[in-house]
């Protein structure tokens, strides 16, 4: 018999989020097999069979918050029947309601009375506890629920498929909090409630606390992307033929940025009580979304890399985010951020700090806008708004907007990125 433990999660990590279990109980397992899935504040990580065995029992469910070390479930020897195990889990669901994972005090009131309703209806149906917990929170009775298994047991997807009955909508309303004036503001209206991802948590809290402790303004500007279009344009090809990659905007913006924060370094800087720590280096966050919300990777001493080197590896920490697979090396540290909402259609926007860096540029779309080329002649100019967003306490503005300036005739002359970035 072997216990299932947290694994440590890395630097400043204590705790995650059981997202997902990928066996259920009464499974063989073999060692090495993936089990479940965790989500921390910054990556995923699984965890993978110590040795090979039966996972006899699940004591953490999908949605319980954990913490490096504690037991989340057990192996034990295989047995020649190891789905006879099953219904035996099924004694455990007064254990689970009396130990629920950690959830927001606004949420607990909400979710008593289809707890107890639940439970009294349905302790002595085979289901599993994930099962269990899913009609808990839903306030469904489980004998309402058809089964798909030939031995009858209810699993996590029968309750979903069962939906949602109609009372616990009502039930939520009386939990009183943001829920109650939400559902109160459109009554008999179907609504969808859901708990937010940890990373999401993460995101929220950190955004906020950026706002309210850095002196946060923003500048803007606009660059004319005639020439870098231009360049694009005659190397493209060339540049991909030779590098394998294609020649994108990031690595132009890239080095502008390096150019200006040498020009500027306190932006690229961060406060340390009273100190500010300047740095001599040049690890620049790239903001990327991905399906739990918005990840910064770094690409690191981007002032000794080529253009091929920056978008190769802004390309694969990319494609790393939208897998699911950085890994938290991938995301510690940073000097400075760079951040397109232009990918999205956005012409303008105030990017939020990333804490503790204390400068954030963002890009948007290119548009094609009338520009006054001298005091007689109009053209048409692929034209982008360019924000940057700084920390007024160790930046001051004539600063900020020199340094914006910088990245405009960086941006303008490609040919001078050689030699400033």
């Amino acid at each position: 018999m072997a216990d299932i433990k947290v694994p440590e999660l890395g630097e400043s990590i204590t705790e995650a989020t059981i997202s997902k279990w990928l066996v259920t109980e009464g499974s063989t397992v073999s060692q090495g097999d993936l089990l479940l899935e965790l989500e921390t504040d910054k990556v995923n990580l699984e965890i993978s069979a110590e040795q090979d065995g039966v996972l006899s029992e699940i004591r953490k469910q999908e949605g319980d918050n954990v913490s490096v070390g504690e037991i989340v479930g057990v192996i034990g020897a295989s047995s020649g029947a190891p789905a006879s195990a099953a219904p035996a889990a099924a004694p455990e669901a007064p254990k689970a309601a009396e130990a629920p994972a950690a959830t927001p005090a606004a949420e607990a009131p909400a979710k008593a009375p289809a707890a107890s309703a639940a439970a009294s209806d349905s302790a002595s149906l085979a289901a599993s506890p994930a099962a269990r917990k899913l009609a808990r929170e839903r306030g469904i009775d489980l004998s309402q629920v058809k089964s798909q298994d030939p031995i009858g047991r209810v699993y996590q997807d029968d309750v979903k498929s069962h939906g949602t009955q109609p009372a616990s909508a009502p039930a939520a309303a009386k939990s009183g909090g943001a829920g109650q004036a939400a559902q109160q503001a459109v009554p008999g209206k179907p609504v969808e409630r859901k708990r937010m991802s940890r990373r999401r948590q993460t995101i929220a809290n950190r955004l906020v606390e950026a706002q309210h402790t850095a002196a946060m303004l923003t500048t803007f500007n606009e660059v004319d992307m005639t020439a870098i279009l231009d360049v694009r344009k005659r190397r493209k090809q060339a540049f991909l033929d030779k590098h394998d990659v294609g020649l994108g905007f990031m690595s132009f913006f890239t080095k502008a940025v390096v150019g200006a924060l040498k020009k500027f370094p306190h932006l690229n800087a961060e406060i340390d009580g009273d100190d500010i720590v300047v740095k001599q280096f040049y690890d620049i966050g790239i903001a990327v979304s991905a399906k739990e919300g918005l990840v910064v990777p770094v690409v690191r001493e981007a002032d000794r890399l080529s253009f091929a080197d920056i978008e190769k590896q802004i390309g694969d920490l990319a494609g790393k985010a939208r897998a699911n697979t950085l890994a938290l090396s991938d995301l510690q540290g940073g000097t400075f951020t760079i951040t397109n909402g232009g990918v999205f259609g956005s012409l303008l926007s105030t990017p939020i700090l990333n804490a503790p860096q204390v400068g954030i540029l963002g890009m948007h779309k290119i548009q094609i806008r009338p520009v006054a080329i001298d005091a007689e002649r109009m053209e048409n100019r692929p034209m982008m708004y360019i924000a940057l967003s700084y920390d007024h306490r160790i930046v001051d503005g004539s600063e900020a907007v020199r340094f914006l300036v910088t990245v405009k005739e960086l941006l303008e002359d490609p040919e001078s990125l050689l030699l400033e970035g």
